[in-house]
């Protein structure tokens, strides 16, 4: 496989002044040269081949869109280099710009008081996608998704949802060899994220399209991501296949109970008693996500057992976002 993009030990600096508080400090920092330097992204490498989807994942404020931003163009780096399709993108915008799609979360590239067809047609011209090109790929979209009903209509018309899937079939209409995908499932509900998810699937499959995915919802990364890369605090964490980050925390367990009472209560005095585990609450469970390198899980239960009534209990593997929250707190050694 072809590598579409190579990142080598690029970091990204911002000026951001010291603001005072009050009328008085605002007239102040008018004139203020107290500034000090936030490095929202801090010497990062990577490469990403041709037809992966790569979950690229952290924490709000981590340096995910200031990375997808340089890697678009929008942004230079402060050090480093980004190649991008065989090119610099923020030397090359306008190049770049026609061999990738971008989503950027609820902010709609469609023409808000136009008929989604419409939006498309000018699509087609602006990128110069031919008459052949353009069917073939419309054919594609109506096997995938019955888009008919939302052709015709106005954008600022459809829902949330048939405006995030609008958005992504746009985002792929011109056939680029890179998409990304900004938090695009944000705000949906669970029968729109599936198709959402389906139809990322059967374009990457399909066209061989290399998309980088940022998203807080696992459920994006347990469907369309074999690889991660997180990052926290600017820095990358962790870089490799799922299936090798869920063996490295293959000795946590999530032990759910279900006890008499109230089970948020019960939660903050178990919470107290297994202070070395982490321990959550629902409206029908108490999770307790158990390292067994430390403790087996019987043994937890055979304590649980002791002081309280225990009326049902399930036994999990840890989750997708149980591990990126224990990469968040611990980091991968």
């Amino acid at each position: 496989m072809s590598t579409v993009i190579e990142i080598k030990n690029v970091s990204k600096e911002f000026k951001v002044l010291n603001r005072r508080e009050g009328l008085k400090g605002s007239i102040k920092d008018l004139f203020s040269r107290d500034y000090k330097i936030v490095k929202a992204v801090d010497d990062i490498s990577m490469t990403i081949d041709q037809g992966e989807i790569v979950g690229y994942l952290g924490p709000n404020g981590a340096g995910k869109s200031t990375t997808i931003k340089m890697m678009t163009g929008v942004l230079e780096p402060s050090s480093g280099e980004i190649i991008v399709n065989g090119r610099v993108p923020y030397k090359n915008r306008t190049l770049n710009a026609a061999e990738i799609g971008v989503v950027f979360g609820q902010r709609s590239q469609l023409w808000w008081a136009l008929p989604l067809i419409e939006s498309f047609k000018l699509l087609k011209d602006i990128y110069g996608i031919s008459d052949a090109d353009y069917k073939n790929m419309m054919d594609f979209y109506q096997s995938q998704v019955d888009i008919e009903p939302i052709l015709h209509k106005p954008v600022r018309q459809m829902s949330l949802g048939q405006r995030t899937l609008s958005d992504i079939l746009a985002a792929f209409l011109h056939n680029p060899r890179i998409v990304f995908l900004d938090e695009p499932t944000i705000g949906l509900d669970v029968s729109m994220k599936s198709k959402i998810r389906t139809l990322i699937h059967a374009l990457n499959k399909e066209k061989n399209t290399t998309v980088i995915l940022t998203t807080h919802d696992m459920g994006d990364v347990d469907a369309l991501c074999r690889r991660i890369v997180i990052i926290d605090k600017g820095k990358m964490l962790y870089d490799n296949d799922m299936e090798h980050l869920k063996n490295f925390f293959g000795s946590y367990r999530t032990l759910k109970v279900r006890v008499k009472g109230d089970l948020k209560a019960e939660a903050e005095v178990i919470g107290k008693e297994l202070s070395e585990f982490q321990v959550t609450a629902d409206d029908e469970w108490i999770s307790i996500l158990v390292d067994e390198d430390k403790r087996k899980v019987i043994d937890v239960l055979g304590q649980l057992q002791q002081a309280r009534q225990i009326r049902d209990m399930q036994l999990e593997e840890i989750s997708t976002e149980d591990v990126i929250k224990k990469i968040y707190e611990e980091g991968v050694q």
